[in-house]
């Protein structure tokens, strides 16, 4: 269940930080922290976001740093994505640098890969 929603009419200046599920249709100029984000095809950050899992349909011009991120048809990113988990509909846009970066206990060894991708529209 989403706890939150900021519709697409609205614009919201400054940080966001949440716990739970959040969902955002409009324009958000700042930095998100938080949980579970569900970004909408009319949704729009500008600004990095560190979550858990992000579900995006929208536009990120901003980092991304998550456990989980799954970008949809509509997605669009414009920065640097560091997730343990990625997932990509064809159709999504990358622009940017991308890292898998796995958790570790203090046992395991770092595992990131890196990779470049750049596409014009």
């Amino acid at each position: 269940m989403i706890s939150s929603i900021l519709a697409k009419d609205m614009r919201m200046i400054g940080e966001l930080r949440f716990k739970g599920k959040a969902r955002i249709d409009g324009l958000v100029e700042g930095n998100i922290k938080g949980e579970h984000l569900v970004l909408s095809e009319s949704g729009k950050v500008l600004g990095d976001l560190d979550l858990v899992n992000l579900i995006c349909h929208g536009t990120v011009e901003g980092n991304i740093k998550a456990q989980q991120v799954s970008m949809h048809r509509t997605a669009f990113v414009h920065g640097s994505l560091v997730a343990a988990t990625l997932t990509v509909e064809p159709g999504a846009r990358l622009n940017g640098e991308i890292s898998s970066s796995q958790q570790q206990t203090p046992a395991q060894s770092s595992s990131t890969a890196s990779k470049s991708i750049s596409e014009k529209e």
